[in-house]
């Protein structure tokens, strides 16, 4: 009997331990609230079967996803690990993620407090509100509207996008103004810089340092009590932080410093980036005026028709037919993706702490994001296109579009030009009529079947996703695709920059260079061997001489842009000074040595034409000549020379 009642006591103490245990779980998945419209069962099982399998393929160390609605956390759940060295787990509601460039989104409701309370016009002079001058660009300011659109007309800014120290957000916007490149309001080309000038306008007109009123204005009001801009991090928020892996199995690198703070430098829990999208499925309660939050969500920047454009800070999605809003980011450690379907009332995050193998942190998201929306959204009728065009035209209007395209977000009067030639898209057309866009096939989302459905709009039937062209008089001005047209688009560019063209003859021509090199040192040491003696004097035995040493001085400073290249690749802090030395000494040695090359080429072939050589002789004289001539173009064209260190 005695021995009934206690099993009966421990049957009894193990159900309340049960029940209790059960409590905190759907506690933990909360905040998260019952009775929710989409099934959180089926939600939790479908990401159970997704998440696991794809961080371990791409060796990510772990993830942290968010569900909501407007009336709250549907779901929050973590994967993996936040510290893979100690097995320490993801914690949607305590562990720390960088989500990168989302940042922008609350800079940008920033912004539109401060015009709720006049204190900003969007379409004012933004030296209006500033203590240094951004000058004009054909006559024109750059102006707030444009700052959270993309579309001030700023080129790339790299040099202090990671740092090793902290770096006031006031310094760096005066250190690292870009040039303006496109006629503002005109063309959307991705910017920091212009996120980071909306945050310290933000600063400026509110009377206190961007984070201390972030902190004050959006994550206080919202119960985002994990979350800060402060870099580096609150003492008490430390062991919070999520590690960030290239891949699992390496050490966790040190935490990421980024000066341009309002563009990248948020920190913050999942749970917490719920309670964001929360308050903006909810017309801004908390933060915003409805009417505010409207206009934010729906205002359409300049683009290309038929494509996705900019709102203000956030960007138009199409996702599985629906219009939803949004942003990315991406640090070198952590890839993250925030969307809301305003229409269906829901929002979705998700964020990685490891770059991961093979680069397939965006095709993760992508799937993440339109499984999602297929699975678990209403349905919606099939947009209501164009049946086609006929495959006459279809074919001439894909061998118009074809040809080499560079990305407006990039870098033009500087050095770092060199990584958009090199860097171009290459568009093609098939003898079907469609498109060959290889650029995106190594997004890891799949094979592309591009198909024109209407005049210069092409369509991918296994994603659903468009490229569409802005032709004007029978020239094409510039493409873009769904996937990131509301911030980019792609130019097209003449024969004289058209890599697809000069970038075998360039090679070529170093490759002429590197022979000379090679060979220089190697008919001395024939020479000396068989005890010949050149037939050269004067200046034509200096001139001679002088094409051996200056080819070996283009080869070590082609090896030392190598170099730099390799080391930046691998860490970009380097950019904000730590290669300083050597890349002024590259730009002033590789002009030096090519110039010095073409001279002595140029008076070597002169020379030779007066005694008599082979014709075999003269051409490799020329085409060492020209080769020089060749590299000279290209250090001038894209700017490997100079002392100046804004880029």
């Amino acid at each position: 009997m005695q021995l009934s009642i206690a099993r009966s006591v421990v049957f009894l103490l193990s159900v309340l331990a049960f029940a209790g245990w059960m409590s905190a779980a759907l506690a933990q998945k909360e905040d998260v609230r019952q009775n929710a419209d989409i099934p959180v069962q089926d939600i939790e099982i479908w990401l159970d079967g997704l998440l696991p399998f794809a961080i371990r393929q791409a060796k990510i160390a772990g993830a942290v996803v968010v569900v909501v609605d407007r009336d709250g956390i549907v779901l929050q759940k973590g994967y993996g690990f936040a510290d893979w060295e100690a097995s320490a787990p993801v914690l949607p509601d305590e562990t720390l993620f960088r989500p990168g460039s989302i940042s922008k989104l609350f800079t940008a409701t920033a912004v539109m407090q401060q015009v709720e309370q006049g204190k900003l016009d969007l379409d004012a002079d933004i030296n209006t509100y500033l203590d240094f001058s951004i000058p004009p660009f054909e006559g024109q300011p750059v102006t707030m509207r444009q700052l959270l659109t993309h579309t001030p007309g700023f080129e790339e800014a790299l040099r202090y996008l990671f740092t090793d120290e902290p770096m006031a957000l006031e310094e760096y916007v005066k250190r690292s103004l870009p040039a303006r490149v496109f006629a503002p309001g005109t063309t959307p080309a991705y910017s920091n810089y212009g996120s980071a000038l909306a945050g310290y306008v933000v600063e400026r007109v509110s009377g206190m340092p961007f984070e201390i009123y972030i902190a004050q204005n959006i994550f206080a009001p919202l119960g985002m009590t994990r979350s800060t801009f402060a870099q580096p991090l609150p003492n008490e928020l430390v062991p919070a932080m999520s590690g960030r892996y290239a891949t699992v199995g390496q050490f966790s690198l040190p935490f990421e410093f980024i000066p341009a703070s309002p563009a990248g430098g948020l920190s913050a829990t999942g749970a917490d980036m719920g309670r964001f999208m929360i308050a903006h499925l909810n017309e801004g309660r908390g933060v915003l005026r409805a009417e505010t939050t409207q206009a934010m969500q729906t205002y359409q920047a300049p683009g290309i028709d038929g494509l996705s454009r900019m709102a203000l800070g956030f960007y138009e999605k199409r996702v599985q037919g629906r219009r939803a809003i949004g942003h990315g980011g991406d640090t070198q450690g952590f890839h993250s993706d925030l969307t809301i379907f305003p229409d269906d009332g829901v929002g979705l995050y998700v964020s990685l702490n490891s770059s991961g193998a093979g680069g397939q942190t965006f095709g993760i998201r992508h799937h993440l994001l339109t499984g999602f929306a297929e699975r678990f959204l209403p349905s919606t009728d099939a947009e209501d296109i164009q049946s086609g065009v006929d495959a006459t035209t279809a074919q001439s209007h894909a061998e118009l579009v074809a040809g080499s395209y560079v990305s407006s977000r990039g870098s033009f009067t500087n050095f770092l030009s060199l990584a958009g030639f090199l860097g171009q898209a290459q568009v093609g057309a098939l003898p079907d009529g469609g498109l060959h866009f290889p650029m995106l096939d190594g997004l890891g989302i799949g094979a592309f079947d591009w198909v024109e459905i209407a005049p210069f709009v092409w369509e991918d039937h296994n994603t659903g996703h468009w490229i569409a062209a802005e032709v004007i008089d029978g020239k094409v001005v510039r493409l873009s695709t769904d996937l990131f047209s509301p911030f980019t688009v792609l130019m097209p560019v003449g024969p004289m920059r058209d890599a697809a063209l000069w970038l075998p003859v360039i090679a070529a021509a170093l490759l002429i260079i590197f022979m000379q090199a090679l060979l220089w040192p190697v008919r001395r040491l024939i020479r000396a061997r068989l005890g010949g003696a050149l037939s050269l004097e004067g200046g034509h035995l200096m001139a001679y001489r002088a094409t051996g040493i200056l080819s070996w001085g283009v080869v070590l400073n082609v090896l030392g842009w190598v170099i730099f290249v390799v080391l930046v690749s691998a860490n970009p802090t380097l950019l904000g000074g730590g290669l300083d030395g050597l890349l002024q000494t590259l730009r002033l040695a590789l002009p030096l040595a090519a110039i010095g090359l073409a001279i002595a080429a140029g008076a070597h072939l002169i020379w030779s034409f007066g005694q008599r050589r082979s014709w075999l002789a003269h051409l490799g004289r020329l085409s060492l000549f020209l080769s020089a001539i060749l590299l000279i173009f290209l250090i001038a064209s894209h700017h490997l020379y100079g002392f100046d260190l804004r880029f």
